[in-house]
C-alpha cells in the first residue's frame, strides 16, 4: 500500500482532516489533531472496503504543496 497524503487544517472549533486524490468525499474531524487523522484513517479504510482499491488515485501526485497569497 502507497503512503496518502492527508491534510489537516486547524479551525477554532476543531481540526478538518482529508486525503489528497480519493474519489468521494472522505473527511475526519475531531477537537485533536491526533484524532482527526485517526478518524480519516478510519473513513478511508471504510472507503476502499466499499468503493475497492481502485477508487484511490494517488498515481502522479509526487508532491503537495501549501502556500498563502495575500489579495
Amino acid at each position: 500500500m502507497q503512503p496518502i497524503k492527508i491534510i489537516i487544517e486547524k479551525h477554532p472549533d476543531g481540526c478538518v482532516a482529508y486525503p489528497i486524490g480519493i474519489k468521494g468525499i472522505v473527511v475526519g474531524e475531531s477537537d485533536i489533531y491526533e484524532e482527526a487523522l485517526a478518524d480519516v484513517k478510519s473513513a478511508i479504510q471504510f472507503h476502499i472496503e466499499t468503493f475497492g482499491r481502485e477508487s484511490i488515485e494517488i498515481d502522479g501526485i509526487s508532491e503537495t504543496f501549501v502556500a498563502e497569497v495575500v489579495v
